[in-house]
């Protein structure tokens, strides 16, 4: 098992908003980081966007000060393939939520991380379980639900599988602890607390608007002024990806067989349409010009 202090390069793999987040945030925090996703096309946006990032980073947080663009960057290191894993201590995956494209992923990584490598799941919906099974190392395999934007935020929902290691919770917790995040270890069911709360509550919101009980902004409105969210659930799903939450929705009907999982007949017409939020420049609300790497792992 690694020791928290023996942490000295940290993989994130899939190079979205998510692991854009977590890839600055490990960085940031004076961490080697390797950002691995599949073209160099996408790597390239990613430095753009960390780049600029880091500069409203900067004015957003005083903990942020004095971390320039080239600080950060000169810690990460951004690679096309699964080699750049060889020498990682902890992986955080952050790759489409669906289970045929983690599954083959995930047996592809055991074969090429050290032994001793923590493989952290950011994941909205599938088992931790699930997927450590796929692997020889199920005692260091982990959720880690990491939340948008990754650097400002100062929780992490922690999910511990059944095979999941008091050793590795604690390199885990450890290991947030030293990018200024707090965390919550909760116990392994599809969805965790966030999302299998979180994406009722979306769904049912889109079924108001469906329905016509409601516009898509007096809906939002009614829940950041009435109940003193920072954002509403049709705004949230926006930032999320709507193609995201369709896909959780439809892990968690599978996994509890419940229909009020089902996903509502509008969302899986917008995102039929491509109209997937942010990042596509429009979803229940539009956003001009399309926010670059928008998409969260929520």
């Amino acid at each position: 098992m690694t020791e928290t202090s023996q942490i000295r390069r940290v993989g994130v793999l899939g190079a979205g908003t998510m692991g854009i987040g977590g890839a600055h945030a490990f960085a940031a925090a004076g961490l080697s980081v390797v950002l691995v996703d599949t073209t160099d096309a996408r790597l390239e946006r990613a430095r753009d966007i960390i780049a600029d990032n880091a500069r409203l980073y900067a004015m957003l947080d005083r903990k942020q000060a004095g971390r320039t663009p080239e600080d950060v960057l000169s810690r990460i290191e951004f690679r096309t393939g699964l080699e750049g894993l060889a020498d990682a201590d902890f992986v955080v995956e952050n790759v489409t939520e669906n289970w045929d494209v983690k599954e083959k992923l995930y047996r592809e990584m055991d074969a090429v991380a050290p032994e001793h490598c923590i493989f952290g799941v950011n994941t909205s919906a599938i088992p931790i379980t699930k997927m450590a099974s796929v692997t020889g190392r199920q005692d260091r395999v982990v959720g880690t639900h990491l939340m948008n934007p990754v650097p400002l935020k100062k929780l992490v929902e922690v999910i511990r599988g059944f095979h999941t290691s008091d050793e590795t919770i604690a390199t885990t917790r450890a290991l947030f602890q030293r990018i200024g995040q707090d965390v919550v270890v909760v116990e392994d069911s599809s969805g965790f607390v966030t999302n299998r709360v979180a994406m009722l509550s979306v769904n049912e919101a889109i079924l108001l608007l469906q329905d016509n009980v409601a516009q898509a902004g007096d809906i939002d409105r009614l829940f950041r002024q009435c109940l003193g969210h920072q954002m509403g659930p049709l705004e949230t799903a926006d930032l999320i990806g709507l193609d995201t939450v369709l896909y959780s929705l439809e892990v968690l009907l599978d996994n509890f067989n419940d229909p009020k999982f089902a996903p509502a007949p509008l969302l899986r017409k917008l995102v039929a349409a491509g109209r997937l939020g942010r990042k596509s420049g429009h979803g229940f609300f539009s956003y001009e010009p399309a926010i670059a790497g928008n998409k969260a792992g929520a």
